[in-house]
């Protein structure tokens, strides 16, 4: 068994209930799947792999030049933990992969240079996995009893004085295979890319959530 360094998974599922066949809807002139496999290819990623359920997902990711494992039931629900589609599409291959990049299709739209500078730290740093975060500035707190609790900051203070706080975007992941193997995304060894860009406010799941990319897209 030979070992490469990186392989790229895309995890599509078919099902898809706040916005039906979501993965396969035209974006930017392309089915919205399309734009992951793009972003891999052009960053130089020679082994992209789609794993899905679905067979249109499937005809279009060949078409676009991905490969395709076919992903069984029960890592198609809505509660199946994505490690273990990462996992399946690992011992699916033939020979063995040093990096794992993750590619959400729900989130197509990337800075060009992302992968490119991710990839760089991830690997002089040695790192166990990277993700990508972005800063949060939201005034954010909590209801009880019909109160409104302020929880990330004190009532009246500015938005520019609040603590930095960050939320997962869900752009890219990058993981140690072998970790992957072992259930895991993320390691102890875990690196925060900060990434703040409009694009890292993308994450479609609805068709609100599809316009407003559309609006972003045109933009740029």
């Amino acid at each position: 068994m030979k070992k490469f360094k990186n392989i790229a998974i895309i995890p599509a599922r078919g099902n898809s209930k706040r916005l039906p066949k979501k993965n396969t809807l035209l974006f930017g002139g392309i089915p919205l799947i399309v734009h992951s496999i793009k972003y891999a290819e052009t960053n130089g990623i020679e082994k992209i792999i789609v794993s899905t359920d679905d067979s249109e997902i499937k005809a279009i990711s060949i078409d676009y030049g991905a490969e395709v494992v076919d992903r069984p039931y029960e890592l198609a629900v809505d509660d199946s933990p994505t490690v273990l589609t990462l996992k399946h599409v690992l011992e699916s291959m033939e020979n063995s992969y040093e990096n794992v990049i993750l590619l959400q299709p729900t989130n197509p739209l990337r800075p060009k240079k992302l992968l490119f500078d991710a990839l760089n730290i991830f690997e002089k740093g040695n790192y166990d996995s990277l993700m990508t975060v972005t800063e949060s500035t939201k005034k954010l707190g909590k209801i009880i009893n019909n109160n409104f609790v302020p929880y990330t900051y004190k009532m009246g203070q500015r938005s520019q004085d609040l603590e930095p706080l960050y939320y997962e975007n869900g752009l890219l992941y990058i993981t140690k295979a072998e970790l992957i193997l072992r259930g895991e995304i993320l390691g102890e060894n875990n690196y925060p890319f900060i990434v703040n860009h409009p694009f890292a406010t993308v994450d479609i799941d609805t068709e609100d959530d599809l316009e407003y990319a559309k609006f972003l897209i045109n933009k740029k």
